[in-house]
């Protein structure tokens, strides 16, 4: 069988050398010039553990390929991104991109599937435009949607052993989908309809925005009330119902800062408590960010000289480089923005540089700063000692305090 994959990013890229592990014959297609000369020369392009030594494997085999076009295949999986616009209206206009790009190729038989956070009714559209331009193929090609549940940093497993969500636009369109997926995935696969799958990514992704916002809430809480909150979601856990997430300085990345808004577009007054959780989230990395500006004047008016701060970390999440939506890079905005002349120093180890910060190695800004804000629980900012004589605004627990 041979597959081809539209999109090399954190997701495409991760499944299709899976795939080509398992024997698939792979064309990986990305509009990125150098990502795709990247994955040919066997160089990983995102921070995932094991997976350059895999895409090694299967570029030295001949399994996978990388191109700036597709080529005519059994089967194409769309897997690009979804942002949402300025006013948080979903923008599905790279899966239509991705889509008509591979129109040409389709040929009967085939099966096309969407793996892309979509809003509901996404599959269905693009199956109406893909019959439009190509109307012989009604009823002869297999279409649908399949979502990705990975988690960064552990893609390996997760691609292989955790279940999928399966949902064509016909039951047949279905089994073609879970015979492809069974291929490789070891978890269970759950067949439903393409509605009903992508409902349950959105779904999936809603329920986790809305825990961490009560999260962050009790935390901007136990802050006014002079409570540790780490302590007391630690002793509120010990009852065996309850089991509440660790706060921290929002919400980021492509999926959870993002998915609960295709929900709240198509359904604003049915979607009340998920709008707010989004409200929450977004309201906790302000929050943070006014807690170092202020620390910063207090700093200032105590010492007399303006203070030297280190904002360590950029990424949405401990130890990836994965900075799209990352509240951390907002609230460093924020920061720099407020204080143009204060001496703002920028960590992010996950990452060599960046094209907006300039920034400072861990160690050195942790030795050189007066106020050490930390963002994001990188696993080397938890070896660095508590230090009495600085002010530590712990965001995300480092240090518990």
């Amino acid at each position: 069988m041979k597959a081809c994959f539209m999109g090399l990013g954190y997701i495409g890229l991760p499944t299709a050398i899976i795939a080509a592990k398992h024997g698939i014959k792979i064309v990986g297609v990305d509009i990125n010039p150098q990502v795709v000369e990247m994955t040919n020369q066997g160089k990983l392009h995102i921070i995932e553990p094991g997976m350059e030594e895999l895409l090694q494997e299967v570029v030295n085999r001949g399994t996978l390929k990388a191109s700036i076009t597709p080529e005519e295949s059994d089967a194409y999986f769309i897997v690009v991104p979804t942002p949402f616009k300025g006013n948080h209206e979903p923008d599905t206009s790279y899966v239509e991109a991705a889509t008509r790009t591979v129109i040409p190729y389709l040929k009967e038989g085939d099966l096309f599937v969407i793996e892309s956070t979509s809003p509901v009714g996404t599959t269905e559209m693009m199956t109406k435009i893909i019959f439009d331009e190509r109307p012989e193929l009604k009823d002869k090609i297999y279409i649908a949607y399949c979502p990705e549940r990975v988690l960064p940093g552990n893609v390996i497993h997760e691609l292989v052993h955790n279940d999928r969500v399966i949902g064509g636009i016909t039951s047949q369109s279905t089994e073609k989908a879970m015979e492809f997926y069974s291929r490789f995935v070891q978890g269970t696969l759950h067949k439903t309809n393409a509605r009903t799958a992508e409902m349950c990514k959105l779904t999936e992704n809603s329920s986790r925005d809305v825990q961490i916002a009560f999260a962050n809430e009790l935390s901007v809480i136990c802050d006014k009330a002079n409570i540790n909150v780490w302590e007391l979601i630690n002793l509120a856990n010990k009852h065996p119902r309850v089991s509440i997430l660790q706060p921290g300085c929002g919400v980021g990345g492509h999926c959870i800062a993002v998915d609960p808004y295709f929900i709240t577009a198509d359904f604003p007054m049915e979607s009340q408590i998920i709008a707010k959780a989004r409200e929450i989230n977004n309201y906790k990395a302000f929050w943070c960010a006014e807690k170092v500006e202020n620390a910063m004047l207090r700093f200032e008016l105590q010492y007399h000289r303006t203070p030297v701060i280190a904002m360590m970390g950029l990424a949405f999440k401990p130890d990836i480089d994965d900075l799209r939506e990352a509240p951390a890079k907002y609230i460093t905005t924020k920061v720099m923005q407020s204080c143009n002349n204060a001496d703002i120093l920028v960590v992010e180890p996950n990452v060599q540089e960046h094209k907006v910060f300039k920034l400072t190695a861990y160690l050195e800004a942790y030795e050189k700063a007066d106020i050490v804000a930390f963002l994001v629980a990188h696993k080397e900012f938890k070896s660095l000692p508590y230090r009495e004589d600085k002010v530590i605004l712990d965001f995300c627990g480092i240090y518990k305090k």
